[in-house]
């Protein structure tokens, strides 16, 4: 599933994405955003894959907004001005794509996104195969702080810090939940919310729209989100839990 967002003033370019991607089950609409300020918010609060990105925006350009962004997501730029193509693919941009967009042209942009996300995750994969560290240190406290994988129970995000909790207390550090979760091993964690990334090993219990674990001899429930509930469960059904 590719986690999607549509950055664009225009109502009407808007409707016209979002209908093209109603047609792709594999995309995952997860917002629409008038400016890059939503844009922004919604990067911070959701895992997302691809950005539809326009470039002519108030405030500030879908250009120079991605290059504010240090971890952007895929982006194909959409656009009735042609001038700026070599700026965009100068920014990695995947596609770009002029405005009338047809349905062909579109479905050509997301299949290099697809293509793309594919090479990334049997990259992040292999580095997660090869490497026999169990841990990793982040910034809190004006200090370095260890953290054993194992010793996770799970992470919560709050705005622009996140909260690694563990039996023997909790770190906070400045960093988004996309960032961390790029350092975690696949095998070990799964995200199941936008707020929550869970040690696949202290899962006790799936129950609902909840996933339950011990914290302090307690039983603690988090939620699910209707993002990640397919792929949790697909993991249920494998036994990979």
């Amino acid at each position: 599933m590719i986690n999607a967002i549509i950055v664009d003033d225009e109502p009407l370019a808007q409707e016209v994405l979002e209908t093209y991607i109603s047609q792709i089950p594999e995309i995952n609409l997860l917002a629409k955003c008038k400016n890059a300020f939503e844009a922004n918010e919604a990067l911070k609060t959701n895992n997302v894959d691809l950005m539809f990105l326009d470039i002519q925006m108030p405030q500030l350009s879908g250009i120079d907004f991605l290059k504010t962004l240090s971890q952007p997501p895929c982006v194909i730029f959409t656009t009735a001005y042609p001038d700026y193509a070599v700026e965009g693919f100068d920014l990695n941009a995947v596609d770009y794509l002029l405005k009338p967009i047809s349905l062909e042209r579109f479905l050509k942009a997301v299949n290099k996104v697809s293509e793309k996300l594919a090479s990334r995750r049997i990259e992040h994969e292999s580095n997660n195969h090869d490497t026999s560290d169990d841990f990793f240190f982040v910034k809190a406290d004006k200090k370095l702080v260890k953290i054993n994988f194992d010793d996770i129970l799970y992470i919560e995000g709050l705005k622009d810090y996140v909260i690694i909790r563990q039996e023997s207390g909790r770190v906070i550090t400045l960093q988004t939940m996309k960032s961390l979760e790029d350092r975690l091993p696949l095998t070990k964690f799964k995200r199941v919310h936008r707020s929550y990334i869970v040690n696949i090993k202290k899962i006790t219990a799936i129950l609902g729209n909840m996933v339950e674990l011990m914290e302090s001899g307690k039983i603690k429930q988090l939620p699910i989100g209707k993002n990640y509930r397919d792929e949790l469960l697909d993991m249920v059904n494998e036994n990979k839990l």
